[in-house]
């Protein structure tokens, strides 16, 4: 007897599932990733600032300024011992009821060899070894060329860079100057610091610090914006400041008990004419500093104060306004 086999028809493999390709994920571009982060309030990104050279259609203004931003580096602090290495300027058009820029830049760059090896704290400061400028000369012509179309020299700290900048050419003498960083009131437009690094963050722009073309481009494009909430531009600010006369009054005979008070109040110490000082946007201001130092320093002493007047013109640079005295 055989045993009987079966056949049986194997089942068949079971289909794997059918799914629909997914495609490669894109890459985010750097800028994608960057603005999905700034919609997080847990991040804020910052931006290497990019210079703008033309800032849109000429001015349709029918009266325009011609505003310099101007930045010096130096081998040291004293404009009567040290020198310029460094000069940069950018000259562009303002509307001066917008405050607004327009048009394309022009600028001037250029190193001089300031016949002394640079200190290394300034070349620390810089970046500028004596190798870079060696042999170069600033070019008198072309400097003059600017200067003589400007309206308004703008610096970020003009009592150092004017003093430098007159010294080396006389020329900016007769010009009206603004500082960015005196004549505008960055504390109240809400600042943390009113150094140009850190108005550059607060608008969302990191850059190179401490040479002179990159910090007039930064400085141009962080007074090209509005100050604080308001929208008047940086530029504006500085335009309506170089109008008006300033004041700087000088305690003469103050009560030496009345330091401390003086030196709270904002005042500081002239060590060469030995008196405490204080400077004053207009003259209501200088009004009411005049009542409050007759009435909390002086007391019921007699006393005269001294007032110099400083415009634009002087502003800023090592000469003296007019003087004159008042008495308490």
């Amino acid at each position: 007897m055989t045993q009987s086999s079966f056949e049986f028809d194997a089942p068949a493999p079971p289909e794997p599932p059918r799914t629909t390709p997914v495609p490669a994920a894109t890459p985010l571009s750097l800028e994608a990733m960057a603005q999905r982060l700034e919609q997080d309030a847990d991040f804020r990104v910052l931006r290497r600032l990019v210079p703008v050279t033309d800032f849109g259609p000429p001015p349709t203004a029918a009266q325009t300024l011609r505003v310099l931003v101007l930045d010096t580096e130096t081998t040291g602090l004293s404009h009567q011992s040290d020198k310029i290495i460094e000069l940069a300027m950018l000259l562009v058009q303002v509307d001066p009821a917008t405050g607004l820029p327009s048009g394309p830049v022009e600028i001037f760059e250029g190193f001089e060899d300031p016949g002394m090896p640079i200190p290394p704290v300034a070349q620390e400061v810089t970046g500028i070894r004596d190798e870079m400028v060696a042999g170069h000369r600033l070019d008198d012509a072309q400097v003059q060329a600017m200067v003589d179309r400007a309206d308004l020299i703008v610096a970020h700290n003009a009592g150092f860079d004017r003093p430098f900048a007159e010294a080396r050419f006389p020329g900016f003498v007769a010009k009206a100057w603004a500082c960015s960083f005196a004549d505008i009131d960055w504390k109240a437009a809400g600042a943390g610091s009113s150094k140009l690094s850190a108005l550059a963050q607060d608008q969302g722009w990191f850059y190179d610090a401490h040479r002179a073309r990159v910090d007039c481009h930064a400085l141009l494009q962080v007074l090209a914006r509005p100050v604080g909430g308001g929208e008047a531009t940086g530029l504006l600010q500085l335009i309506t400041a170089a109008s008006q006369p300033s004041y700087k009054l000088r305690a003469t005979g103050s009560p030496f008990e009345s330091k401390d008070q003086l030196k709270g109040r904002g005042y500081r110490w002239d060590a060469d004419a030995k008196v405490w000082f204080c400077t004053l946007a207009d003259t209501d201001r200088l009004d009411a500093e005049i009542d409050w130092l007759k009435t909390e320093v002086y007391g019921r002493r007699s006393a005269r104060v001294e007032i110099e007047a400083l415009d634009s013109r002087v502003r800023y640079s090592a000469r003296s306004g007019g003087v004159s005295q008042r008495t308490l």
